[in-house]
């Protein structure tokens, strides 16, 4: 009975956070019907009315707000040790999500994950690209990548790559009969191609340093994007100016086809961190994935 119930509230907090019976069924993989029995049986037992029903939506009643408050994060973390302790008499097994931004998912993310997914077959990855401060818990991942700067202070953060530089990079094409800008704010008078950030949808403030004074630049131009890769191959176009990785940047620089600019404002910061919940118990698959991720300086 124990057991039955744990179950039942589970799925009761899933069609409490959809507001929706269709939507939950298809998240917990079972039919609209079983479930709706499910929280019938549920409040049954109870004796307490726990949603309102309507033909457009579901709403939890005062009850069932209360119960949502008091053991949604206990039942979360019943899930979540059962989970361990499962995979402690079993392989590594099940799903990890991760949000990160572009280039640390193509230069860090991925290449571990390759081989993991290899040696692991019961593990598997999803790794969503994003280059807003996702709230990774109100979203339902595992872990995020970004840089350290960026981390929440009550987030455990594990360094997973080396000290980072930004570089502003155009094509020789671009620079012909165009002053080569000294200063940021020279970047004002350029066709400079933006960031969109996801979430608050705002513009990517190009951000620079030098003998200690911090500057952010809003630049303007023609072209928007959201992702790195489209930023990048304008800039080969000659499109106007990119302000991405170094690391990214840097083989289209040794082969000419990018002349960097602004060198001496793109200081040294904190390279990309794992960032992921303290509160939250790993499972193995997880810690496996953070210490095949874990930067170790060569040094």
């Amino acid at each position: 009975m124990a057991g039955e119930s744990l179950n039942d509230l589970a799925a009761f907090m899933v069609v409490a956070e959809e507001r929706n019976f269709t939507r939950a069924a298809k998240r917990l993989g079972v039919s609209q019907s079983a479930l709706s029995q499910t929280v019938r049986s549920l409040e049954a037992r109870l004796d307490l009315r726990l949603l309102t029903r309507t033909t457009r939506r579901v709403v939890p009643t005062e009850a069932g707000e209360r119960l949502l408050r008091s053991i949604g994060p206990r039942i979360e973390e019943i899930q979540r040790e059962l989970m361990v302790l499962s995979e402690l008499r079993e392989k590594p097994s099940g799903v990890i999500r991760l949000t990160s931004t572009e280039y640390a998912a193509e230069s860090i993310l991925w290449p571990v994950a390759s081989k993991l997914v290899e040696e692991y077959p019961d593990i598997k990855v999803e790794i969503i690209t994003d280059y807003g401060l996702t709230d990774i818990v109100k979203d339902r991942f595992d872990a995020g990548v970004r840089p350290g700067e960026t981390i929440a202070k009550d987030m455990i953060a594990v360094r997973i790559g080396p000290q980072m530089r930004m570089a502003v990079v155009g094509s020789p094409a671009y620079f012909a009969g165009r002053a080569v800008p000294k200063t940021p704010q020279a970047l004002t008078n350029h066709n400079c191609i933006n960031l969109r950030l996801s979430g608050h949808g705002g513009l990517y403030a190009w951000e620079f340093e030098k003998d200690g004074r911090e500057m952010n630049v809003r630049v303007d131009g023609q072209l928007v994007f959201n992702t790195g890769s489209l930023i990048l191959k304008a800039a080969l176009e000659g499109r106007g100016l990119a302000y991405l990785p170094e690391g990214q940047l840097a083989p289209y620089i040794e082969d000419g086809r990018l002349v960097r600019v602004l060198a001496d404002w793109c200081e040294p910061f904190s390279g990309y961190h794992l960032y992921y919940p303290s509160r939250r118990q790993p499972t193995p698959a997880f810690a496996l994935l953070v210490e095949a991720l874990r930067y170790r300086s060569k040094s």
